[in-house]
């Protein structure tokens, strides 16, 4: 009869705690949304007093801003950032050199951001693993070559703000892109298995072990 009381307790701590769950998670949306909404607005204003204009059929600013602060903010469940988010101005005598331009520097800085994360994953899993000196010297050197060559394999990018403005004759645009972090750490487990397979000296157990991030 006891173990049939404490089944039953459990049960009805379960239901009970699934509602709780799912409604903590709905205010926490609800809160970033928020927050976001009132970011945007101060940046929009900013962005429209310095000149800044979005193109005719295109959201409008604010909501352009909106959005792009919204993937700021949102986290996985394992508390890692959802999007990697880099902002570029660039300015060139036509709008299409000038977004050109502004679209490499912020891809650059995506690339940046992707390799320092992987290298610092990898870096934790070796601190945590049992290879020697030599083993673990070879991974970070395939590590350091990864993250030179990531901005090559960047897939398709979100383009989450584009605005522009006229300085003089030439034109400055302004551009936010955005990388998924699964999609990211998904691309760099794949290369990275590639690169060690051929490059480091280590087993197929060590390498899944390695890349169990």
């Amino acid at each position: 009869m006891k173990k049939i009381n404490y089944l039953f307790i459990f049960v009805l701590a379960a239901l009970i705690a699934v509602p709780a769950f799912a409604q903590s998670e709905k205010e926490l949306k609800k809160e970033i949304k928020e927050k976001a909404l009132k970011d945007a607005r101060k940046e929009a204003k900013r962005l429209k007093k310095d000149g800044f204009s979005v193109a005719p059929g295109q959201l409008p600013m604010d909501k352009q801003i909106e959005n792009t602060w919204i993937k700021r903010y949102e986290v996985t469940d394992d508390g890692n950032p959802k999007y990697f988010v880099a902002d570029a101005r660039a300015t060139g005598e036509t709008h299409s050199a000038a977004k050109m331009q502004a679209y490499e520097m912020a891809k650059i800085n995506i690339a940046e951001q992707i390799g320092s994360k992987v290298a610092g994953l990898v870096e934790t899993k070796l601190a945590n693993s049992q290879l020697n000196a030599e083993e673990a010297a070879s991974i970070t050197k395939t590590v350091g070559s990864f993250k030179s060559k990531v901005k090559a394999d960047i897939g398709n990018m979100l383009t989450l703000f584009e605005a522009s403005k006229n300085i003089g004759k030439n034109t400055e645009v302004f551009i936010t892109l955005a990388y998924g972090y699964d999609a990211a750490m998904k691309l760099a487990k794949e290369k990275l298995r590639k690169q060690m397979e051929a490059e480091a000296d280590v087993n197929a157990k060590q390498l899944d072990d390695i890349l169990d991030f």
